[in-house]
């Protein structure tokens, strides 16, 4: 009879346990990949907006309201004050959403600055730390 050739128990055993330990020191580093990756959106995001935030106030002469949001980019609003000078096609194409999913909150007047764009993080509740946390327009690339 010819003998069989395989690995043995022990030899599968290392192989997991060599497996296992490479999972436990690259899993972490690849999930704050992407955390920081939903951060650098968020914060590209807020650029884009602040720009057509900013040619809307130069074409219309003030920033759309809280009321009318961050939809007066996209069309003309008919609360007050009404854009004099809306620009064809709206200053966004469409809405950016969070990496979460949610719309971006917007006040104007600002809390913080002229105009606050802030998200509430992958919790989508105030406060909370590391990924539901709080991004806002007004905090620094650093916090």
């Amino acid at each position: 009879m010819r003998r069989q050739r395989g690995f043995s128990l022990i030899e599968i055993l290392v192989v997991l346990v060599i497996m296992g330990l490479l999972i436990s020191v690259v899993a972490p580093t690849v999930l704050n990949s992407a955390d920081d990756a939903r951060v650098q959106k968020v914060q590209a995001d807020f650029k884009a907006i602040e720009t057509a935030l900013k040619i809307y106030r130069l074409d219309n002469f003030v920033y759309p309201s809280t009321e009318q949001g961050l939809v007066a980019l996209i069309e003309p609003s008919t609360l007050e004050p009404e854009p004099r000078n809306f620009k064809d096609g709206g200053y966004l194409q469409e809405m950016p959403l969070d990496p979460w999913g949610r719309e971006y909150l917007y006040l104007s007047p600002g809390e913080n600055s002229e105009v606050d764009l802030f998200s509430y993080g992958a919790d989508g509740l105030p406060g909370g730390e590391g990924q539901n946390k709080d991004l806002g327009n007004w905090a620094s690339d650093n916090d």
